[in-house]
């Protein structure tokens, strides 16, 4: 059974969270409510989540302070940001908000069929590399185990591993075209903090890529040191 992705949604309006969770259940992944920063800073604790749906006003914690505190902390800095908001300032509100990490910042009353299909690019880049991550453990494991000082004849495991370098490959593939789908997406905001966020986005993609080329036959790499971390 293939795990489902996990959305966080931040807003202290239950009304407000209800309407997410309306708009956002087509997608059959699953919701995490937060009714203030406090809150979803703690749900991040324990959880991994594909993306954050953050209102920006909140009494209390508001939503750039708690967008602060997410991109400080490295097990939470790399989650996608998508700030809410039912005012709008003009042009440096809206810079606040990217410069606070976020990806994207959308005003309400906004397009349901807009924000779900946002929402599901992250939720799918999410699955994608979750997927890489553990195929690529499991092939770092079989060639450890097969490596050198192993004796015996090679298992199926190890005759299967170039099969697995292929998929894994057509995997990243994958991955890569829906980021560069997203950089398409994303394109109108010709915002630093928007930029750099899939700047950012396109080194992972590239580490990926160097972490499968490393376990290529014949690269002599030490392949533990190349698999990508779960950050």
């Amino acid at each position: 059974m293939v795990q489902k992705a996990k959305i966080l949604l931040v807003d202290d309006r239950p009304e407000n969270l209800l309407a997410l969770e309306a708009i956002l259940s087509a997608l059959d992944q699953t919701l995490v409510r937060a009714s203030s920063g406090e809150e979803a800073l703690k749900a991040l604790l324990t959880d991994d989540f594909a993306v954050i749906l953050l209102d920006v006003q909140m009494p209390g914690m508001d939503g750039f302070e708690t967008a602060a505190h997410i991109k400080r902390r490295e097990r939470t800095r790399d989650i996608p940001i998508i700030f809410l908001t039912a005012i709008n300032h003009g042009p440096h509100h809206t810079f606040r908000g990217y410069a606070a990490g976020a990806v994207d910042y959308i005003s309400k009353p906004f397009d349901p069929w807009v924000l779900r299909a946002k929402v599901s690019v992250f939720v799918d880049l999410y699955m994608k590399n979750v997927q890489l991550r553990e195929q690529a453990s499991l092939l770092r494991l079989q060639l450890e185990g097969n490596g050198p000082g192993q004796r015996g004849e090679p298992d199926e495991e190890a005759a299967e591993a170039p099969g697995l370098l292929v998929e894994l490959s057509a995997r990243l593939a994958a991955v890569e075209e829906q980021a560069e789908a997203l950089t398409k997406q994303l394109g109108d905001s010709a915002d630093a903090a928007t930029a750099a966020t899939a700047a950012h986005l396109e080194r992972k993609l590239s580490g990926l890529r160097r972490a499968l080329d490393a376990l290529e036959p014949g690269t002599g790499g030490d392949t533990s040191a190349h698999v990508p971390s779960q950050n």
